[in-house]
């Protein structure tokens, strides 16, 4: 079996550094935002609508993409600060 791939960042490293990314799909810059996702893994998130041309007619397309950190779904989460 195949071990699996340990996460080398923290949740909160992760989620205070990680900056958005620029995708270009068709040649349209998009920005996928880095989430949390309610699987308990994080990575980024992009979800937008961009123009594509097909045979000289313009197409209109949803775009949906997760870029999930492998292994991230394992690392610990924080535990919520005890209240006073």
């Amino acid at each position: 079996m195949v071990p699996k791939t340990t996460c080398p960042i923290s949740r909160p490293d992760f989620l205070a550094k990680a900056e958005p990314l620029r995708i270009e799909v068709g040649g349209v810059p998009l920005i996928a935002e880095p989430r949390e996702f309610s699987t308990g893994s994080f990575g980024w998130y992009l979800s937008a609508k961009a123009p594509l041309t097909v045979d000289g007619k313009l197409l209109s397309v949803q775009v949906g993409m997760n870029l999930i950190v492998v292994g991230s779904k394992e690392t610990p989460r924080p535990t919520p600060a005890a209240t006073e």
